[in-house]
C-alpha cells in the first residue's frame, strides 16, 4: 500500500496545481482545501494563511529549480556552457515538475500588488538566486569588471524566455532561442573586452 502524502505536502501540491496554473487570486482557499482534502485548520496550522501557503509552495519550487540548474551546471564542459546552463535547466525542470503557465514566481509577483513580508522575501529570493548565479558564472567568462552587467543582460533574456511561454512557445523552443540570444550577448562582451 502506498502511503498518502502528508497534509502539508498535499496542500503544497494543491497550491502548485491550482494557484500556479489558474492564478493565486482566481484560486479560492476552499478549492485548495478541497483538492488537498484537508480542513481549514490544517492550512492555518502549517502556513498561517493562504499567502503563507503560496510562499512555501514558491520556496519549494525554487529549491527544485535550483537543484535542476545546478545539475546542468555540473554537467557543462566549459565556463561558457556553465553560464548558458540555465536554458537546458529550464527545459529539464519544466518536464519534471508540476505545470505553471510560465514562471510561478513571476506570475505571483504580477498579480500581487502588495505582498506581505513572507511572500515579498520569497519573491526576492528567486530574483537573488538568478542574479547571484549569473554573476558568479559570468566572472570566469568575461571577468569581474563585466560580470554584473552581463548578469543583468542574462536575467533580462531569461525573463523574456519565461514570458514567451505565455505566448505559446514550448519550453524547448523558448530555451533554445534564449540560449542563442544569450550567446550573442556573451560574445559581444568578449569582443568589447578584447578591443574588437
Amino acid at each position: 500500500m502506498v502511503a498518502q502524502p502528508s497534509a502539508r505536502n498535499r496542500l503544497l501540491d494543491a497550491a502548485e496545481e491550482l494557484a500556479f496554473t489558474q492564478g493565486v487570486a482566481a484560486t479560492p482557499v476552499d478549492r485548495i482545501l478541497q483538492r488537498a482534502n484537508v480542513a481549514p485548520a490544517t492550512l492555518y496550522a502549517h502556513f498561517g494563511n493562504k499567502e503563507g501557503l503560496i510562499a512555501a509552495a514558491l520556496r519549494r519550487r525554487l529549491e527544485n529549480w535550483d537543484a535542476a540548474w545546478q545539475r546542468e551546471i555540473a554537467a557543462a564542459a566549459t565556463d561558457r556552457d556553465r553560464l548558458l546552463a540555465v536554458f537546458p535547466a529550464l527545459t529539464s525542470y519544466r518536464s519534471g515538475t508540476s505545470a505553471a503557465r510560465w514562471c510561478a514566481a513571476l506570475g505571483v509577483a504580477a498579480e500581487t500588488v502588495d505582498p506581505g513580508q513572507q511572500l515579498a522575501e520569497t519573491l526576492s529570493q528567486d530574483t537573488q538566486l538568478l542574479t547571484d548565479r549569473f554573476r558568479e558564472l559570468a566572472v570566469p567568462v568575461v571577468g569581474a569588471d563585466d560580470a554584473d552587467a552581463l548578469a543583468a543582460h542574462l536575467l533580462l533574456i531569461f525573463t523574456g524566455v519565461l514570458g514567451m511561454l505565455l505566448r505559446g512557445d514550448s519550453p524547448e523552443a523558448a530555451a533554445a532561442t534564449g540560449r542563442v540570444t544569450a550567446g550573442f550577448v556573451i560574445d559581444g562582451f568578449g569582443a568589447s573586452a578584447s578591443g574588437a
